[in-house]
C-alpha cells in the first residue's frame, strides 16, 4: 500500500539486479520455510464493541489534511472514523472483527468513504510470525483492501520500509498475467525499500519493489470474496516468506523466501489495515470507473503476533524515551557529549534543492567533518537538514539551547528550524550582517547559542523529533550572488547533566477492577511507562493514557491466580526528571 504512486519499470528493474529479489541462495536451510513457531507474542481479536483505541489510530482524511492527497496514490476515498466498527459477521456465526465500510457517501471533494486505522506509537513489531485472519468484499473495478506495515523509523517512505502483507484490488494487467479470472481471485504481497540502483527519472523516490516482475501472488480455487482466509508473514533478520493460509492449505505467494538485506527492515514496524477506493493500484482513476457494489465491507478478525524459532518482540505504547540530560551531538567530532547521532548510521543530511546548492569545499571548523555546500544559482531557495533515523524525545532539553558552528558570507540571511513528526515546524532568523544569537557575521567561522524554547516556538513538539536540525535560506531575501557556506559542531546542550533524586516513593500501583482485569494507576507524572509481565512472560512496555492528572492503562484477559509484577517509568515536573518506580507484584484474585 505505497505512499506514493508506484513505480517504473526501468527502476525496478535496476533495482532486480543489486538482489532485493530473492536469489537462489536464499532457500538454502532457510527456517522460514520449516518454521517453528512458538508462544503467542500479542493478539488483537477485534470481540470488544469498539475499536481499542489504545491499540489503534483512525484516519480522518482524504491524505489533503497532511499535504498527500489521495495518500500518494490517487485514492478517491475519505477515511473515516464513521466507517469503522467491530461486528458479528453475517457469514460466520460466533464470529465478531472489525468492520472497515467502504460507502458511495459524498464528503467534500470525495464521492467515496471508506475506513482505515493504523498502530503507530501503540503496537509495534520486529520479527516473528505475523497471522492476519481477513475476509474482503466482492472487489470488481475499484476496491482496494490492504494489510500492511511501515517501518517506526522518521524517515520518509520508502526509506522506512514497507511490508505488504496482503493487498486485493490490483489492476487487470497484473491479475490476468498471472491467469487469474479476477480481482476476488487473486492477491498479492509486497516489500519496498529505498535502493540507489532505483534512483532514475520517472521513480525519483527511488523505491525498489520485490514485486516487480517477480512471482508474488495467490490464486485460489473459489473467490475470496465474502470469506476468511489467514494471511502470514514470516520475518527474521535475514529472511522473510509470505504465505496465504487456505482451505486447501498454505500457499506461498513468492517461489522462495526473500532475504533481508537492509537495515530498514530489521527495525520495528507497526500495522495498517484498510479499504481504498480507487488509485493508481486499480483500474479506477475517476469515480465513474468504479464498478465494486457497495456498501462494501472487509472484515478483520485478528491480528496475531507469535515466535518464530525463538525470535519475535512486540511493544506496546509510544517507544520513545526521553534523551538522558547532558549534550546531545547532531553533528560534531570532538566535542564532549553524552550521545551523539552519526551521519549514515543513525542520521541523513539532506540537500533540498540540488537545483541551486551542490557540494562545497570549507573545512571543518572541529574534526574531520563538516557539512559544506556551494550556493550555485542566485535567486533561487536553498536549504537542507539532519534528520534523525529514529524519533527523539528531547524534553530534557526544553531548557537548554542548542548551538553550532557556522561559516558563510555577512551579507546572506539564514533560517534555523526544527520539526516534529507531526509536520510541525519552527524557524529562528539570522539577518544579514547582523549580530543575532550570539553569531558575529563577519564571514569566519562563528558560534550561535539558540534557547531551545525560541527554537521549538508554540507549535512543535519535543517527545517528538524528527528534523532535529535545519537550514534554509531566506526566501524574503535570496542572495544575489554565488558563495559557499559550512556547518559544524551541532550540539543541543540541556544545561544540567543530573537529575535530582527522587525523595519520596512514587504512589503508584494497581487495581483489578473486574475479575479478568486489572488497572495500572500512576498519579502525578506528566507522562508514564508501564512495564509489565505476566506468569513471568515478555515484558510489555506500555505509555500510558492521561487520566486527569495522573495516569492510567488497562490489561484485559487475564484470570484468577495469574501473577502481574510491574514498575513505572514516569515524568516528574516538579523536579524535571525522568523516574523508577520499585518493582511490585500482584496476583488475580
Amino acid at each position: 500500500m505505497g505512499l506514493q504512486n508506484r513505480f517504473d519499470a526501468q527502476g525496478l528493474l535496476r533495482a532486480t539486479a543489486l538482489g532485493l529479489l530473492v536469489t537462489a541462495a536464499a532457500q538454502a536451510n532457510a527456517s522460514v520455510t520449516n518454521p517453528t513457531i512458538g508462544r503467542l507474542l500479542w493478539s488483537e481479536e477485534f470481540n470488544g464493541t469498539a475499536l481499542n483505541t489504545a491499540l489503534w489510530t483512525a484516519f480522518d482524511g482524504n491524505g489533503c489534511q497532511i499535504n498527500l492527497c489521495g495518500y500518494g496514490n490517487a485514492e478517491l476515498e475519505y477515511y473515516s472514523p464513521n466507517n469503522l466498527s467491530i461486528e458479528n459477521v453475517p457469514f460466520e456465526s460466533g464470529t465478531r472483527a472489525l468492520a472497515i465500510k467502504a460507502l458511495r457517501q459524498t464528503v467534500g471533494s470525495n464521492q467515496f468513504t471508506s475506513g482505515k486505522i493504523d498502530s503507530l506509537n501503540k503496537v509495534q513489531v520486529k520479527y516473528g510470525m505475523i497471522e492476519i485472519r481477513m475476509a474482503t468484499p466482492q472487489l470488481q473495478t475499484g476496491l482496494w483492501p490492504a494489510a500492511w506495515m511501515l517501518g517506526t523509523s522518521p524517515q520518509v517512505w520508502p526509506r522506512k520500509g514497507e511490508i505488504d502483507i496482503a493487498e486485493l484490488g490490483h489492476k487487470a494487467s497484473a491479475w490476468s498475467a498471472a491467469g487469474a479470472p479476477g480481482p476476488d481471485y487473486y492477491v498479492g504481497a509486497n516489500v519496498i525499500t529505498w535502493a540507489q540502483a532505483a534512483c532514475v527519472p520517472g521513480n525519483e523516490s527511488c523505491a525498489a519493489s520485490t514485486a516487480w516482475q517477480t512471482k508474488n501472488w495467490y490464486r485460489p480455487s473459489a473467490s475470496l470474496a465474502n470469506r476468511f482466509v489467514k494471511y502470514r508473514f514470516y520475518w527474521t533478520e535475514s529472511q522473510m516468506r509470505f504465505t496465504v493460509v487456505d482451505n486447501d492449505g498454505e500457499h506461498d505467494m513468492y517461489n522462495q523466501p526473500l532475504p533481508v538485506n537492509t537495515d530498514a527492515l530489521r527495525a520495528p514496524f507497526y500495522f495498517l489495515l484498510n479499504l481504498a477506493v480507487g488509485g493508481n493500484f486499480t483500474d479506477a482513476a475517476t469515480p465513474a470507473q468504479v464498478t465494486a457494489p457497495m456498501p462494501a465491507t472487509m472484515y478483520v478478525d485478528y491480528v496475531r503476533v507469535y515466535e518464530l524459532d525463538g525470535k519475535g518482540e512486540v511493544k506496546l505504547g509510544n517507544q520513545t524515551a526521553p534523551e538522558a540530560s547532558g549534550k546531545f551531538g547532531v553533528f560534531t567530532d570532538n566535542t564532549s557529549i553524552s550521545n551523539k547521532l552519526v551521519a549514515g548510521s543513525t542520521s541523513d543530511i539532506f540537500l533540498w534543492n540540488g537545483a541551486s546548492t551542490g557540494a562545497g569545499n570549507i573545512q571543518p571548523a572541529e574534526g574531520t567533518n563538516v557539512i559544506a555546500w556551494s550556493y550555485n544559482t542566485p535567486g533561487q531557495w536553498f536549504g537542507g537538514g539532519i534528520q534523525s533515523r529514529q524519533i527523539r524525545d528531547l524534553t530534557n532539553y526544553r531548557n537548554g539551547t542548542v548551538k553550532f558552528r557556522i561559516k558563510i558570507p555577512a551579507n546572506v540571511s539564514f533560517n534555523i528550524g526544527l520539526g516534529d513528526t507531526y509536520t510541525n515546524q519552527n524557524w529562528v532568523n539570522f539577518p544579514a550582517n547582523t549580530t543575532a544569537y550570539g553569531l558575529v557575521r563577519n564571514g569566519e567561522w562563528a558560534t550561535a547559542t539558540i534557547p531551545v524554547s525560541t527554537l521549538v516556538g508554540p507549535k512543535v513538539a519535543l517527545q517528538s523529533i524528527a528534523d532535529i536540525f535545519m537550514f534554509s535560506g531566506d526566501n524574503n531575501r535570496l542572495p544575489t550572488s554565488a558563495f559557499q557556506f559550512a556547518i559544524d559542531d551541532v550540539v543541543w546542550d540541556s544545561g544540567t547533566t543530573t537529575q535530582p533524586p527522587p525523595t519520596n516513593p512514587t504512589p503508584a500501583g494497581i487495581s483489578q477492577p473486574t475479575s479478568t482485569s486489572v488497572r495500572f494507576n500512576e498519579p502525578i507524572g506528566t507522562w508514564a511507562d508501564v512495564h509489565y509481565t505476566i506468569n513471568g512472560g515478555g515484558q510489555m512496555n506500555v505509555r500510558m493514557q492521561k487520566d486527569g492528572s495522573g495516569n492510567a492503562y488497562t490489561v484485559t484477559g487475564l484470570k484468577a491466580g495469574d501473577v502481574v509484577r510491574y514498575n513505572f517509568t514516569y515524568w516528574d515536573a516538579s523536579r524535571n526528571g525522568a523516574y523508577d518506580s520499585a518493582q511490585q507484584s500482584y496476583t488475580l484474585k
